[in-house]
């Protein structure tokens, strides 16, 4: 997938993951992109783990993947910040 197509997908998926984890307000745009692809990244993978596929694309399916891979991130993130 060309990397103009992560930026944007990774961007989409980090500022709904933010919104869902009510993070919005207090992160920027370059972090809601950066959560998006890692969130992408990391829920590829454990997608295709659990025998389905990653990433496929710029597609609705690619992008519930790194909603969801990206809330865990931030689920992870602020459970870490807890402690």
């Amino acid at each position: 997938m060309n990397i103009l197509l992560w930026i944007i997908l990774g961007g989409l998926a980090g500022w709904i993951a933010s919104i869902v984890m009510k993070t919005n307000e207090r992160q920027g745009l370059l972090a809601d992109i950066v959560l998006g692809i890692v969130g992408a990244l990391i829920g590829g993978f454990v997608v295709s783990m659990l025998g389905g596929q990653g990433v496929t694309g710029f597609n609705l399916y690619s992008l519930v993947v790194a909603i969801v891979g990206a809330v865990g991130v931030i689920w992870i993130a602020k459970s870490v910040r807890r402690t």
